[in-house]
């Protein structure tokens, strides 16, 4: 840990947090014998933003068919925190309160002892959900949204 908190100016000169981990598991490796085992992108099990940016939309399209069921989605490969959260409201997997985004306890329930069970506030049993992108992955037709990539069809558009 000591390692990755140290490796900031990695950070910074690569732009990404993941780039610095993964040297700094190379280092370990060579240096001090780490073994380290990365899953394969391809797992349907544990998917990320590879999947979710595909141009042919194969997985996507399985996955909210209902066909795929993984244990995790992992949305890298993503600008920024603002689209992940944006895509995943599209893909219908969103259940989090607006109201409860990047806020501390104090924010949501002032006064309230930290222990408070914030779930009845903030989450959700179904899903928020909201086009934001016709180019992007949805679970439903967003015909109407603008698109994130300039010259891309809606994404219901029929692949071949």
């Amino acid at each position: 840990l000591t390692s990755v908190l140290m490796a900031g100016d990695l950070v910074l000169k690569t732009d990404s947090h993941q780039q610095a981990l993964i040297a700094l598991l190379a280092e370990h490796a060579s240096l001090y014998g780490l073994r380290v085992k990365v899953l394969s992108r391809d797992l349907e099990e544990f998917p990320g933003g590879y999947q979710f940016h595909q141009k042919t939309g194969k997985y996507m399209r399985a996955f909210l068919n209902g066909d795929l069921h993984p244990y995790i989605f992992h949305m890298s490969w993503t600008l920024n925190k603002d689209n992940k959260l944006l895509y995943f409201r599209q893909m219908g997997e969103w259940y989090l309160d607006d109201k409860c985004i990047q806020k501390k306890v104090e924010e949501i329930a002032p006064g309230a002892a930290t222990t408070i069970d914030l779930q009845p506030g903030c989450c959700h049993a179904e899903p928020l959900i909201s086009c934001h992108y016709r180019d992007k992955p949805s679970i439903i037709p967003c015909h109407d949204s603008p698109p994130i990539d300039k010259g891309k069809p809606s994404w219901w558009v029929a692949k071949a």
